[in-house]
């Protein structure tokens, strides 16, 4: 996935004060963080505040819930998970995350695609799994069985983490391809589902908006790049999201603007044009009308 250098992305040394605040000093973090990090889920959800700003990273990562449920998003899909799921997001995708249950207990791990091709060269992981992929269901059920073995995957991973300068990544990618080679039979069944054409087109026009916001924000060029009319258009997403592709569009640019209003210093008035073609009182009023506070007052939230 080609992302412009002007879409903003953490920096993972960002992440923790965005995720934690000014309790982000109380986390181990090895050394090569950048490149591996793995976590228990239940000792950092007492340190977050929900919800948490949308925003995205250079980093895949991935969610695993043993216990307790949550809501995260891939870009306008909200999706709720509890026990026995993963959630799995690609580098540069948007995300929200609206809450995570107080009993919560899991993994949170998130990698470098590099490390892939430095130590399994001869895999496109992204290619062979296709949950990694910037389109693509980002939900993987397990079953009982197979709980014990993927929770001792996850477990030297953890241990392999907490060697810090001393983590072989030799058996980090070994286990990070031997977990995704287990989710993929899972995977397979989930999405043999067949679909009716207005959830798929629909979903087209998510994954085109996620992808194309910058540039298109008119609905008829996004009919245009789907081959089909903006009144047929408008009637898939009616009859499979209640809403009318404007309004998609619309909360579209509302996330990408708070993605810009919290991980940029860019001048409201230049996220105007961007994302809007419009100055910044006709944004202002967009904004407010659809969220209910004005976009400066969203950036000094904390």
């Amino acid at each position: 996935m080609k992302i412009s250098a002007t879409i903003p992305i953490w920096e993972l040394r960002e992440m923790g004060n965005h995720h934690f605040g000014t309790n982000d000093s109380y986390f181990f973090k090895s050394q090569l963080h950048d490149l591996f990090h793995i976590n228990k889920l239940e000792d950092y959800r007492e340190k977050m505040s929900f919800p948490l700003p949308p925003h995205r990273k250079a980093v895949y990562d991935f969610l695993f819930l043993t216990k307790g449920t949550m809501q995260r998003s891939k870009s306008l899909n909200p999706y709720e998970m509890g026990e026995n799921t993963f959630f799995f997001l690609p580098a540069y995708q948007i995300t929200e995350s609206e809450w995570m249950s107080e009993d919560i207990e899991g993994y949170f791990c998130h990698f470098n695609f590099e490390i892939f091709n430095a130590h399994l060269p001869q895999h496109n992981i992204v290619r062979d799994f296709s949950f990694l992929q910037f389109i693509s269901d980002p939900i993987v059920e397990v079953n009982e069985a197979t709980k014990p073995f993927i929770i001792t995957i996850l477990q030297r991973l953890e241990l392999e983490y907490l060697k810090d300068k001393a983590c072989d990544f030799n058996i980090v990618t070994a286990y990070l391809f031997a977990l995704f080679t287990e989710l993929n039979r899972f995977y397979d069944r989930s999405v043999l589902v067949k679909k009716n054409s207005a959830l798929v087109i629909t979903q087209l026009f998510k994954d085109a908006l996620a992808r194309f916001i910058y540039e298109k924000q008119k609905i008829t060029e996004y009919a245009d790049l789907l081959n089909i009319s903006p009144n047929h258009l408008n009637k898939c997403t009616k009859a499979t999201t209640g809403r009318l592709a404007q309004d998609l569009l619309y909360e579209m640019i509302l996330l990408e603007a708070k993605v810009l209003l919290k991980q940029t210093d860019m001048p409201i008035n230049e996220i105007a044009y961007k994302l809007t073609k419009q100055d910044h009182s006709n944004f202002t009023r967009f904004f407010k009308t659809h969220t209910g506070i004005k976009p400066l007052v969203y950036r000094n939230k904390t």
